[in-house]
């Protein structure tokens, strides 16, 4: 198993032993066998989702280890290389994202995401298991003190069709964008087509800030995704952010041009 879900199953451990209670007590009052307990806690069977949920129910977590459990599988779902991205992603209160091909992932609905992946030139097991994670990390977008975002996306993503002859895919998607946008915690705002050329189109980048100020960034590149935490790297992009901002519509303007948008989808 992986080091994550190792340490899953140490909490789970400790749950029961704090509580002064065997293996066969605990089976007892989560209704599985003793035997599912032993491989569970020997780490010869990983802990399910309805192993997690009846230790959940029958002790009233409130859903702690189901939680757990689905974001440390949604965490070992991604490339080794943007697990230190998440961590940042998790923790951050203010996330600035600039994309100019595709709809950043945190606003990407399940059909969206689902091709995207499936473009990307991957197994159809690591896509699935990457659209897992994805809409498990949209869960930011929601909770009880969401994390505080801006997105800026480039105008000609809203007219690249993801499936030719599925129009209902985009109207779906951009729809999605609108509720997003109703959201106190999200601004999202459009570089128009009349922009030109951009500093903007030299890629995709997203800049995580923590509540004490420190900045780190993810860039992407065609292979993969880098973590930049140099001074120098961090200054230079958020100079490139205000750039894009700066060539970017008002909130209100950029919701007007995705309406418009979803009424070219729809003729």
């Amino acid at each position: 198993m992986s080091a994550l879900i190792d340490l899953l199953v140490e909490e789970l451990i400790a749950a029961r032993t704090c509580r002064g209670m065997t293996q066969e007590e605990w089976a007892r009052q989560i209704k599985f066998s003793p035997t599912h307990v032993s491989s569970v806690e020997t780490q010869h069977r990983p802990p399910t989702a309805d192993y997690v949920a009846a230790i959940d129910k029958a002790f009233q977590t409130g859903g702690v280890y189901t939680r757990l459990l689905a974001k440390f599988a949604s965490i070992e779902a991604e490339p080794v290389w943007h697990r230190d991205w998440l961590v940042h992603e998790q923790k951050a209160t203010l996330l600035r994202w600039f994309e100019p091909l595709y709809l950043p992932g945190m606003l990407q609905t399940e059909a969206y995401a689902r091709q995207v992946l499936r473009d990307a030139r991957i197994s159809s097991e690591t896509a699935e298991q990457l659209l897992a994670s994805r809409l498990e990390r949209q869960e930011a977008l929601k909770r009880d003190r969401p994390t505080r975002f801006i997105f800026v996306i480039d105008e000609t993503i809203l007219y690249r069709p993801i499936v030719h002859g599925r129009p209902e895919m985009m109207v779906e998607q951009l729809e999605h964008l609108l509720t997003c946008a109703e959201q106190t915690n999200i601004d999202i705002h459009v570089v128009p087509r009349e922009a030109g050329v951009y500093p903007g189109l030299q890629g995709a980048f997203i800049l995580a800030t923590y509540q004490d100020g420190t900045v780190v960034s993810q860039v992407d590149h065609q292979v993969r995704a880098q973590v930049l935490t140099g001074a120098d790297d961090i200054v230079t992009l958020q100079g490139l952010w205000e750039a894009i901002r700066s060539d970017s519509l008002a909130r209100a303007q950029s919701i007007e041009l995705i309406k418009k948008a979803v009424k070219t989808w729809t003729t």
